[in-house]
């Protein structure tokens, strides 16, 4: 009696951990160009986010887990600096039948630099990387609080990072930039003139879509600030709350 009793509390116990899941991601991490060491630290960032914010995390690195059936328990997908063609083309379809469906994705530096070749995708991220300088420090300006996880963010604050330099926007007015970049602070290699984005988000063909070009270096996956920016994003694209 009392084995089945113990055995009742683990299950009942396991039961409401598992209720008090706000919601399920996907964290990916293919690459088929640049695998940037920085990723394992990414991992263990959107982990610890996961057991701080009551939310699933669960990393692949295989395209194959991009199908309906298994993509349809997932809020949310993360591409966490993937690199190059990393979808065949049914898998890409089931993702986009994911963010038709309402979902979310969230995509961090390199995601970026990934699957130039499909249209839909580079309309998903807003703009596609072009170039970068070396790491160097520069200001980062928030040019709008009005977003999860830019709460504690000051208006202007010191980073050092990879600075990419992004092709144009499919659709500027689409997105909606969150953090710029002050390239006066630091040397570009071309530059992109007044507006430079780091951060943006927007709707998209059913879904949403946040992206954030910070997270080159593995230190930053440790940094408060940082952890409340992506958070803020998944939070966002996996729900849809969060904006005033």
């Amino acid at each position: 009696m009392f084995k089945k009793t113990i055995t009742l509390f683990l299950v009942l116990g396991c039961a409401f951990v598992a209720q008090a899941q706000q919601f399920k991601a996907l964290l990916f991490t293919k690459t088929a160009g640049f695998h940037h060491q920085s990723i394992h630290e990414g991992v263990d960032g959107v982990r610890q986010l996961g057991q701080r914010h009551n939310f699933s995390v669960d990393w692949q690195e295989s395209g194959s887990v991009f199908n309906d059936k298994n993509l349809e328990k997932y809020d949310v997908v993360v591409f966490l600096n993937t690199t190059g063609d990393i979808l065949n083309d049914e898998q890409q379809a089931a993702f986009e039948r994911f963010i038709k469906s309402g979902k979310g994705w969230v995509g961090v530096h390199a995601a970026a630099d990934t699957e130039y070749d499909w249209e839909w995708y580079t309309k998903l991220v807003g703009m596609m990387f072009k170039t970068h300088p070396a790491q160097q420090t520069a200001y980062l300006d928030v040019v709008d609080s009005n977003f999860p996880g830019l709460e504690r963010f000051p208006k202007r604050m010191l980073w050092t990072d990879e600075w990419y330099e992004y092709q144009k926007p499919y659709k500027s007015n689409d997105l909606k930039f969150l953090i710029t970049l002050d390239e006066k602070s630091y040397k570009p290699k071309e530059g992109m003139g007044a507006v430079h984005p780091v951060a943006w988000y927007h709707t998209f063909d059913g879904g949403r879509a946040f992206y954030t070009g910070l997270g080159h270096i593995g230190l930053v996956y440790s940094d408060q600030s940082f952890l409340d920016h992506l958070y803020g994003g998944i939070y966002w694209a996996a729900t849809g709350k969060g904006i005033k």
